[in-house]
């Protein structure tokens, strides 16, 4: 079977690790012939070219800025990103009918390059719904329903229900992603639509007690503190603001530690924070390659989430298999309307408080030196749950 997937993530192989990556790598064991189109963005300077590795052709698309950009810029390139993907299709790969085509959002402007490949090779069309735009940008207040801004809300949700309409299978995060687009889409048919979770590939990266004094003395941790680690993102979705309100009242708790480890849009935020008050139980560092932060990573005690307490589209953070690969129990800090808090509770490997309540995640915080989750726990549950190789049977099914 030849599988097209369809990305916006900026890689150059397969054996890279990450949630699509990973899931890719099990088609490839699979006997699956692959065919990656991966964008790289202009401000990186390299011009469109064609990758053959590890027997997986990838397509490097050259798009406009996405990233680390202003809303106009990233508005005028998710919008032309449907004519460069056909035209690289078009060119690279005119000669290979494609049985299944994989594709995510974000971006949600990928509906005519689906329907492209699906007329002219009579594809199955995967969907796997990891961003619910753009109601999540209404959320946070970077598009709204009326005014001009309320065109270009317009534009995108004719844009979403196109591509829920070419989909012959909507893949969701969680249940409440289920529910969510069940009840705002009652003209999706019911029966294409099913859970298809962030996966990877389950690995062991505990570490020796050795090693992890090693890693602490490397990044100045103490040894004898509770460390809590935020990796990922630092942007609006994350709300900063109120990391920043959690990370202020623990000043004075001198038994604990906090590292926050990321870059994003709103990471100049906690470098004030970390400038005006010169916390001595926290640190804040920039993103590290990913081998390296996953050490980190399984040097730390305690995994930490942060979203936005706004957001009424139940998102489902995939750092949290980062956490749980390496065996740490999760605190979560976000809005109602995920259920990710309600995994972490009742699978028993963590914690969970709204992201406006400062007395619920101060009160988490004394209670844990009178908790403990064994880390074989949070993996048994990783394993069932979120395995790479599970999601592609469950994927495949849809060939049968």
């Amino acid at each position: 079977m030849n599988v097209l997937f369809l990305t916006l993530l900026d890689f150059d192989s397969i054996e890279e690790h990450n949630i699509y990556t990973d899931l890719l790598r099990e088609f490839r064991c699979n006997g699956h012939k692959l065919y990656v189109i991966s964008s790289v963005e202009r401000r990186k300077r390299a011009e469109t070219h064609l990758i053959k590795n590890d027997g997986v052709n990838i397509l490097k698309l050259k798009i406009g800025n996405m990233q680390k950009t202003n809303i106009l810029e990233k508005g005028i390139s998710t919008v032309l990103i449907e004519t460069i993907f056909v035209r690289g299709i078009k060119k690279y790969f005119s000669n290979i009918k494609f049985d299944l085509v994989l594709y995510s959002t974000p971006p949600i402007t990928l509906e005519n390059v689906v329907k492209y490949v699906k007329k002219r090779d009579n594809a199955i069309t995967y969907l796997m719904l990891k961003d619910i735009f753009p109601q999540n940008a209404v959320d946070l207040g970077m598009l709204s329903k009326t005014g001009l801004r309320g065109m270009l809300y317009r534009y995108f949700r004719n844009k979403e229900k196109k591509l829920y309409r070419i989909s012959d299978k909507i893949g969701c995060m969680s249940y409440a992603n289920i529910e969510y687009v069940k009840r705002h889409n009652p003209e999706v048919d019911t029966s294409k639509i099913e859970l298809c979770p962030n996966c990877i590939e389950i690995q062991d990266v505990s570490i020796t007690d050795e090693e992890k004094r090693r890693l602490r003395n490397r990044y100045s941790i103490p040894l004898d503190k509770k460390t809590f680690v935020y990796g990922g993102n630092l942007g609006k979705p994350q709300g900063i603001d109120f990391l920043i309100e959690c990370l202020k009242s623990q000043l004075d708790n001198s038994n604990v530690f906090f590292l926050i480890v990321g870059n994003g849009t709103e990471f100049g935020k906690l470098q004030k924070f970390f400038y005006d008050y010169k916390p001595i139980n926290m640190k804040l560092m920039k993103s590290m390659p990913k081998d390296e932060y996953d050490k980190m990573i399984a040097a730390c005690d305690v995994g930490m989430i942060f979203l936005d307490h706004r957001f009424t589209i139940p998102n489902f953070p995939s750092r949290l298999l980062s956490y749980m690969q390496a065996g740490l129990p999760v605190l979560a800090c976000t809005d109602k309307n995920t259920d990710v808090g309600k995994v972490i509770v009742e699978g028993e490997f963590g914690w969970w408080c709204e992201s406006n309540n400062l007395s619920g995640f101060t009160e988490i915080i004394h209670s844990l030196n009178e908790q403990n989750v064994q880390a074989e726990k949070v993996r048994v549950y990783l394993k069932s749950h979120y395995s790479a190789s599970e999601v592609y049977e469950a994927i495949n099914k849809c060939m049968c």
